[in-house]
């Protein structure tokens, strides 16, 4: 059984196994992919809360940490992807360096990131389009507005189903379609952030940074395990690696060029926003629209909540694209039924797992709570990361692989020190999140051992 457990599959097969995808996407196309799937909650909601609750205005120091571990991270994504351009992302490389049953909890970790991942975000593009309407003097039903919580007067949280029955509408036209729209709405949420940044830098009162580190350094710490969660997305640009012109070189330059972009817009919007209000004031589902009507420009937060919507509807179009990657690649590797590993011959596209992943989010962003759900999406993601960075040293000593053409500086000490961040951020979070994620890591087992173990091809 040993064996087979950590029997490690051959990456050609994964080649041969993807290539019924259509190589459309360009750098440019993964560069904006990268970029929308970063910027939404992480930019438009986070930093009110976590800088209210934990971190106050040294949440900048936090986004610059947890921006130091996504670099070194991304680092060992970019040799990865660019050494196994297969689909499945992080799910084939722990596969294909680590074994089947290592690979797996890693997929099925990485299945929950991707479907309370993007659960999460429809809840606050929700907040923001109800207070859009607000704004307007439209008030919308309390009762359509908010989870299935008939005690707190709210049945189904409409607005998040519909943008996610909208966004599954847009990924049935293809990859190039919604890479197209992608990067339309990627220049209009980035041109919303600097326009909030240059409105607020003429609002900001020195007072309100003081103190800087009101909860101490550890507090900076915990911040930097929450805000963890705004980084994520750059690793929805491996997952699609198979639909890559020359995934060599683009991946590796196009995970690198978006993860720089976003860490420099988190920072300075950061800092303006907790000069502009007290952090204790930030505690609100939409704090940059707050801090605009906190200093009076009312007028100003029309356009904010659009590039906050628009922010949000292409973190959550990318990451439902990579989900259903992820599921595809579970599938045609026999980990779980092999309907969803095939590719519609018209479509060239995982149409079962788009359906699957869709209609789970669809569920979950409807009418469950997500109150626990960031930290409970930063535990499976961070595990994840450890293995990449581990990935790296155990890839150095093969000589079975092709060589890729970018390699992580400072071998191997950054791969370590890399993993030992990750391990550092996950201690902060909280004994819920760890005990609702061991639960479902169990019930993987469970799923590996009735299914997957018997089934699955790449491993014969």
């Amino acid at each position: 059984m040993k064996e087979k457990l950590f029997k490690k599959a051959d990456y050609k097969k994964f080649v041969a196994g993807d290539a019924h995808f259509e190589k459309v996407l360009t750098r440019v196309n993964l560069i904006s992919m990268g970029i929308g799937a970063i910027i939404g909650t992480g930019i438009f909601i986070l930093p009110g809360i976590v800088a209210s609750e934990t971190a106050g205005p040294g949440i900048t120091i936090s986004f610059i940490l947890s921006a130091i571990v996504c670099v070194m991270t991304a680092m060992c994504f970019a040799e990865l992807s660019s050494t196994f351009p297969v689909a499945g992302s992080t799910y084939s490389y722990g596969s294909i360096i680590f074994g089947q049953f290592p690979g797996w909890l890693i997929g099925w970790a990485l299945c929950l990131e991707y479907v309370l991942g993007v659960s999460a975000v429809s809840s606050g593009f929700s907040a923001y389009f109800v207070s859009l309407f607000k704004g307007l003097g439209v008030a919308l039903p309390k009762a359509v507005t908010g989870p299935f919580e008939p005690s707190n007067g709210t049945f189904i949280n409409l607005p998040a189903v519909i943008v996610l029955v909208l966004i599954y509408l847009l990924l049935r036209r293809g990859v190039l379609a919604s890479a197209r729209m992608n990067t339309v709405m990627v220049f209009v949420k980035i041109a919303v952030v600097l326009a909030f940044i240059i409105i607020g830098l003429f609002y900001i009162k020195p007072a309100n940074y003081h103190p800087y580190f009101p909860m101490g350094g550890m507090g900076v710490v915990k911040g930097a395990a929450l805000v963890f969660f705004a980084y994520l997305g750059f690793d929805v640009i491996p997952s699609s690696a198979p639909e890559v012109k020359n995934p060599q070189k683009n991946i590796p330059i196009s995970i690198m060029s978006s993860l720089a972009v976003c860490a420099i817009l988190y920072v300075i919007l950061s800092a303006v926003l907790t000069g502009m209000v007290n952090y204790k004031d930030l505690n609100v589902s939409d704090p940059v629209v707050f801090a605009l009507q906190k200093v009076g420009l009312n007028k100003v937060t029309f356009l904010i909540s659009i590039g906050a919507l628009a922010g949000m509807f292409t973190m959550m179009l990318n990451t439902v694209y990579g989900g259903s990657r992820l599921i595809y690649a579970l599938g045609r590797d026999g980990m779980i039924p092999e309907a969803f590993g095939k590719i519609h011959p018209k479509a060239k596209m995982p149409m079962l797992s788009l359906n699957a992943i869709s209609l789970l989010a669809i569920l979950l962003g409807g009418f469950v709570s997500l109150k626990e759900l960031t930290s409970l999406v930063n535990i499976g993601t961070l595990i994840s990361f450890v293995f990449v960075a581990l990935g790296i040293i155990k890839l150095r000593h093969r000589n079975d692989v092709p060589k890729s053409e970018f390699k992580v500086p400072l071998y191997p000490w950054l791969p370590i020190i890399s993993a030992i961040s990750c391990v550092i951020l996950m201690t902060q979070v909280s004994i819920n999140s760890w005990i609702t994620f061991i639960f479902w890591i169990l019930i993987g087992v469970g799923i590996y051992f009735a299914y997957g173990y018997k089934k699955n091809r790449k491993f014969q």
